[in-house]
Order: C-alpha cells, then structure tokens, then sequence
C-alpha cells in the first residue's frame, strides 16, 4: 500500500457520505464528498494541489519561489500549507470581510497575508486584481506564480483528474445528479465535464446564494444578481475561465433563510460541523432531488468545516441582524 508521504500526497480520496435527513426528506439518496477531511480542511485543497503541480512541472516557480494569489481565505490556506511543504513562500490578498479565524489561520501557517476593502471584480481594486498586480510587481530568481485559481484551468482539470472519478468509483457509476455553489467555477464545471462524458444523462445543478448571478446566468444568459449572503468564497457574477463551457442544467437560487435551517440540520441531525457554503450545497441537492423525484442519487460537497465562521455562524446578534434562525440548541440560551 502506498501510503501519502507529503501534503499533496494526502489531498483527495476524500469519504462520501449519505446524508440521511436530505435523503429522507425527498426519498432520494442524497452523498456529500466530506472535502472538509482533506490536509488543509477544505475542497480548495485541490486546486492548490493542482494549480502547483502542474506550475511546477511547466518551470513557472521552483523551490524557493514565490506565489501570490487573491482568495476568500480556503484556497490562500491550501497554498499556503502546499507551498509550505514544497518551499515556496505564499502572498495571500484576501476581502477584508472574511473570517477572522480564516485571516488569522493564514498569519498562523506563515502566508504573508494582506486584507483589502472588499469591491466589486469590476473596480480596479478588487482584491483579485490587487493580486495580479502584485505578482507583476515582484521578482525571485526561482520564479514567481500567480496562482490566478479564476481563470486558470489547473482548477478544473484537478477536478476531472480527481474529484469526479473518485466519485465514480465511491458510488460505482450509480449517479443522477450532481450540484453545488460556484466561487471559481473549478468545482461544478470540472465535474459536470467529466461526469457528462460518463453518463450523458447526469444532470448538472449550480447552487447559487444571494448576490451572485449563476442562477439569472443558467436561466437567462447573462449574469444578474440581487441581494447579499452570509456565505463565503461562493457567489459569482462573472464567467470565469473555469467557469466556462460548464455543463449545468439547472440552477436554484438558495437565499439564507433556506441554506442556515439545513446548515443546522447537517451538524444537529448529522453530527457535520460544517459551513455555509456546505448548507446551500445541500439545500440545493434538496431542490434537484424533488425536481427530479424519488429514487435517484445525488452527489454534493461538504465544503469546509463551521471552526472557520464560529464567529458569524454562532454569533445571535450576527444571525439576528439578518434576520435569520439560531441554532436549535443556542435559541433558548441566555444572551
């Protein structure tokens, strides 16, 4: 047996779940990939893994270099730990909305790490194009990547080369539908190119929250969007190189009155301490399974774990504020 003997070696293989609340509630038999599980707590594990190998195998960094990447915080502490392991230095430029446990996470592994205003992708300071500007800025005798995880198709295709076969093999080819949220594209459009050429049929779903517009996209052509999430690192309203020439036939906005109940219900029912993100996966594997109707297998990813938004998710007077329910087993607390 060969056993993992460095970061990347452990990235994928991840177990797949039946979660059996969802699949109660629509009599289909609803798998979640447990990505949470990978070194680095989150699916972003694998386009880091990828986005770095396949840089390494084409000389644009070596030993010693340096790679810069703009990130909501998960692919920024798959980076950081990959590169870490394979002595390169890692640059993070991240919204300073995020997390605090994400930001300081990033500072405790040793990723240089730089919080700016969050802006829109289409103003000059969006924290994607400060990155890129950076990368340009910098010099380093054993090369300098942006890892660019929007556009460059390292992403996806470690999807196809891993995510999606492994999904194959877990259920033996025995699979309806698959859906989760867009942050990159890499995930969704990687699967739905891989599990098409499997099983043409297979339905394709993207999960969209609040303030991205993939669903007015898939629906109606162009991207539009409304409204704002408490998710983070999902919601896009542009079309990414990853992103393009997906395979999705149906989408579901899910807004957070939807996404926080199944959230609860996956760490309360489920024993998964997971986040957001996970919850609209979820919600919106709900949503195809009815449209689709009992009987059929649906896959979708557990993203990452809820230790990296305890300070939003269980936070009353954050949840309050938006409107949104507490935890079963926090409501009757004492503030």
């Amino acid at each position: 047996m060969n056993e993992p003997k460095r970061f990347l070696d452990a990235v994928g293989n991840t177990p797949l779940i039946r979660l059996a609340h969802a699949s109660e509630l629509t009599g289909c038999e609803i798998y979640g990939k447990c990505e949470f599980m990978n070194p680095g707590g989150s699916v972003k594990d694998r386009a880091a893994k990828y986005l770095l190998l396949d840089a390494l195998g084409d000389k644009s960094i070596e030993p010693g270099g340096i790679v810069v990447e703009g990130t909501a915080g998960n692919t920024g502490i798959g980076l950081t730990l990959a590169g870490n392991s394979l002595g390169l230095e890692t640059i993070i430029v991240m919204p300073d909305t995020q997390s605090s446990e994400k930001q300081s996470a990033l500072r405790g592994m040793g990723a240089r790490l730089i919080t700016v205003p969050a802006v829109p992708y289409r103003n000059p300071d969006n924290y994607v194009h400060q990155a890129r500007r950076l990368a340009e800025s910098l010099e380093s005798d054993h090369g300098v990547f942006y890892a660019n995880q929007w556009d460059n198709l390292s992403n996806r295709t470690g999807h196809m080369r891993s995510t999606a076969p492994e999904i194959w093999s877990q259920l033996d080819g025995r699979i309806d539908g698959f859906i989760c949220a867009v942050g990159t594209g890499g995930t969704l459009a990687g699967l739905s190119l891989w599990l098409k050429e499997q099983r043409p049929g297979i339905v394709i779903g993207a999960a969209d929250p609040d303030g991205a517009g993939v669903y007015h996209w898939v629906k109606h052509g162009e991207m539009q969007s409304s409204g704002s999430s408490i998710t983070e690192g999902i919601g896009q309203n542009r079309v990414t190189g990853n992103l393009d020439g997906a395979r999705i036939d149906e989408a579901y906005n899910i807004p957070d009155r939807e996404l926080v109940p199944v959230l609860w219900d996956l760490i309360g029912r489920e024993g998964l301490y997971l986040g957001a993100s996970s919850g609209i996966n979820v919600a919106g594997a709900i949503r195809l399974a009815r449209d689709m109707g009992p009987g059929h297998t649906i896959v979708t990813i557990l993203c990452d774990s809820a230790s990296r938004y305890e300070s939003k998710l269980f936070n009353r007077e954050f949840l309050e504020s938006r409107d949104l329910p507490l935890p079963p087993w926090l409501a009757n607390q004492q503030t």
